[in-house]
């Protein structure tokens, strides 16, 4: 069993599982009674691994690897729909058993996601990002993919104090799998500044934008999480930014006087800010994006001058 798993890169546990809940188990007898993997039901298990890391829940996936109807690279099973389907979407089903995330009214994109980060499982997180950034692009996976899975670990964390380390591992890939979405982009003839308020922790969206603003064409530099105020002006003043953008997941986080204190620059620099934790009142030289979308058009306006 445990050269099994290794093969498929899972858990012996997952495997036991997998044949007590399933039915996918070893179906060959040895003279000693023993019984041993075959090619079909190695097939099977790598059916059910793919199907589950392409966020098809695992009763599900379990049923159709038992079929036999799902074609490796073909995304096609003998019947009527596709696992994905060709805009990379799965066909909605009935919530997954196991030890998962609260993720109602999810996709099983976000549900499968949700799963991996729950079994610490981070080359099954990083391949569900990478293959939702392929397909829909930095924003799109930012905002329907990620955000989801990443608020509902937040909310178990502070209803239940449990899974900081699944925090932890999640952050950990997104960062990963936006960095490698952000190859160096040319130069341009200001910089972009991308940069945590003080004491703010929350770095992933800065990551985001920065992958968002290299697909564009755009190049960036990011400050990383908490910048101390003063480091944030000397950084404004020594560069001369064509935009700052701020960001600030809480209200304890956002001071409007760390932006009216920034640097006047000649040409002006615009200053942007992003997050929840910003108040409704705001300097007057300040704008809210209210989306990373909206920040990487405002970024872009001021590249253009």
């Amino acid at each position: 069993m445990a050269a099994v798993a290794h093969r498929l890169g899972i858990a012996p546990g997952t495997l036991r599982t997998w044949d007590r809940r399933y039915g996918l188990g070893p179906s060959e007898h040895t003279s000693g009674a023993h019984r041993r993997y075959g090619p079909a039901d190695l097939a099977r298990l790598e059916t059910m691994r793919r199907l589950v890391l392409e966020g098809v829940a695992p009763g599900e996936a379990a049923r159709v690897a038992l079929e036999g109807g799902y074609a490796a690279g073909s995304g096609e099973r003998s019947g009527e729909r596709q696992f994905p389907d060709r805009h990379g979407a799965l066909p909605q089903r009935a919530s997954p058993g196991g030890r998962v995330l609260p993720l109602p009214g999810a996709d099983e994109v976000v549900r499968g996601l949700g799963r991996a980060a729950m079994s610490l499982d981070s080359d099954a997180v990083l391949a569900a990002l990478q293959r939702q950034l392929e397909r829909h692009g930095v924003l799109r996976t930012w905002e329907a993919v990620v955000v989801p899975v990443l608020v509902a670990v937040g909310a178990r964390w502070q209803s239940t104090g449990e899974g900081v380390e699944v925090e932890h591992l999640l952050a950990e890939c997104v960062g990963t799998a936006l960095r490698r979405q952000a190859p160096p982009a040319g130069p341009t003839p200001r910089p972009v500044l991308l940069a945590c308020a003080p004491d703010e922790l929350h770095v992933l969206p800065l990551h985001a934008l920065a992958a968002g603003l290299a697909q564009a064409g755009y190049g960036c530099r990011v400050l990383g999480a908490a910048v101390p105020a003063d480091a944030l002006q000397a950084a404004v003043r020594r560069t001369g930014p064509a935009a700052l953008f701020v960001w600030s997941q809480r209200p304890e986080t956002a001071d409007p006087a760390l932006l009216e204190a920034l640097p006047l620059t000649r040409p002006p620099t615009t200053v942007v800010v992003g997050g929840p934790g910003w108040p409704p009142s705001l300097p007057a030289r300040v704008v809210r994006a209210g989306g990373l979308g909206a920040a990487l058009d405002l970024v872009g306006q001021a590249l253009h001058g």
